[in-house]
């Protein structure tokens, strides 16, 4: 097995893996910058945040060990960001069906995630093994206004079920 995909393999472990303190680190460090990252609430739309932001952490480190191995691998960062904006809708086709058959079920939630992670990972890949596309830089400003819209969304939302925490019955950050 070659390195580059044994790297993707421990990268899309880390990505499914960072989900979870993800998911609870704004209950515990309720911050402005935690609420551009990580879910507010357990609505669909700030469960993409989360979906999103495991994908990015992990390509960061898997654009860390390229360099610093100096591994031969070809658009790491700009393949990344297409992976976590592709599990977006990858997931929500998966979860949508799902949810409305059988409602909300933990675990099931749980493998539509990591099936969503894993098949935009594998798009990463094959992004890493064309040429060089030179898309980095201007990847860091997509990522950033992809935070943008996620932080208006969240401070923002539509009054609409996609945006409504099913528990608590409220949408974006709870107020005090």
């Amino acid at each position: 097995m070659n390195k580059n995909i044994k790297l993707k393999i421990f990268i899309t472990v880390l990505a499914f893996i960072l989900c979870f303190p993800l998911h609870f680190i704004y209950e515990k460090i309720p911050c402005f910058l935690i609420s551009v990252i990580a879910p507010v609430n357990e609505s669909i739309a700030e469960h993409m945040k989360l979906l999103f932001t495991s994908i990015i952490v992990a390509g960061t480190i898997e654009k860390i060990i390229v360099k610093r191995k100096q591994l031969d691998i070809n658009n790491v960062l700009f393949s990344n960001f297409v992976a976590a904006l592709t599990s977006i809708p990858i997931f929500l086709v998966m979860f949508i069906p799902v949810y409305s058959l059988i409602g909300e079920n933990l675990p099931v939630n749980i493998i539509l995630m990591l099936i969503a992670i894993i098949i935009s990972e594998f798009i990463s890949y094959t992004i890493t093994k064309k040429n060089n596309l030179n898309l980095e830089k201007k990847t860091i400003i997509y990522i950033i206004i992809i935070y943008i819209i996620f932080t208006v969304l969240t401070y923002l939302p539509p009054k609409i079920e996609f945006f409504r925490d099913p528990i608590n019955n409220y949408y974006g950050i709870k107020k005090q």
